[in-house]
């Protein structure tokens, strides 16, 4: 099923009962760059897919049409951002922070699929991406201070993923990097060496998420932002009620018996 939420963006479901979204960036004549109205398909999309059961949907691929994935702002959105006042760049800034918190926050495994450029508000995609798989050849940058402006918005995501010694040394001077780099630094965790070949490990990386249990896979996703920051004594304990309310479901009993059984367990059985 093939449906364009709008101008910028379109969605596919695919996969054991459309369990799985394929979201695609659409603005390939722009690099798939950001403006208001990209902005605000891809926060309505996320906020539509953390809405949908885990039985209805598995996992999310994040990915651009055309050349590039991401190039960041578009130049003319930018241009317009001259006129406003402080309010107004406040407002229209506060939605695209709104954006990256609907899709970090969006509790189904994400993946993206990264190739030619993820520059600015690309590399930010990336940081709220749980798994980044890019071509070789892609080209990131935290771009912005070279037009005078700062990485400000994707900042508390990005200082997440690589952290603060990676973001020191590369906010300031906005200099483009390659993919290896990105690799080392966390940003993207596979490296593949062409179109088909990132192609291939995506749907590899799709059939390993269904391999899990459904509420089991968002269940691990969500531990990781659950005990950040938590103190030992507190960790200790969430973690462990989150485990024992996760044994008790029959998700996680069908899971054991089936490995008991020697048997695939019931949500890889219709296809997946």
């Amino acid at each position: 099923m093939n449906n364009q939420i709008g101008p910028g963006l379109r969605i596919e479901r695919s996969g054991p009962n459309g369990t799985v979204a394929r979201l695609h960036l659409a603005r390939a004549d722009r690099h798939n760059a950001f403006d208001a109205t990209l902005i605000a398909e891809l926060r309505a999309a996320f906020a539509g897919l953390a809405a949908e059961p885990p039985e209805r949907l598995r996992v999310v691929v994040l990915a651009g049409d055309g050349p590039s994935f991401c190039a960041g702002a578009d130049v003319a959105w930018m241009r317009a951002a001259l006129e406003l006042d402080l309010e107004a760049n406040e407002q229209d800034a506060m939605a695209m922070a709104e954006m990256f918190d609907a899709i970090d926050t969006c509790p189904v495994p994400l993946i993206a699929r990264v190739h030619g450029v993820a520059l600015g508000g690309g590399t930010g995609l990336c940081a709220v991406s749980d798994l980044v798989i890019a071509e070789s050849g892609t080209k990131f940058g935290f771009t912005e201070t070279r037009l005078g402006i700062l990485p400000a918005v994707i900042s508390p995501f990005v200082i997440a993923k690589i952290g603060e010694s990676n973001a020191r040394a590369l906010f300031p001077s906005g200099r483009r990097f390659d993919a290896a780099r990105a690799q080392r630094i966390g940003l993207v965790h596979e490296l593949v060496e062409g179109p088909d070949a990132l192609d291939r490990a995506v749907d590899a990386a799709v059939a390993d998420v269904l391999t899990a249990g459904p509420t089991a896979a968002r269940a691990a996703k969500s531990i990781v932002r659950e005990v950040r920051g938590l103190p030992h004594g507190s960790s200790k304990w969430h973690t462990a009620r989150v485990i024992a309310r996760q044994r008790r479901s029959p998700e996680a009993q069908e899971g054991l018996r089936a490995f008991l059984e020697k048997r695939p367990p019931s949500w890889t059985l219709d296809g997946e």
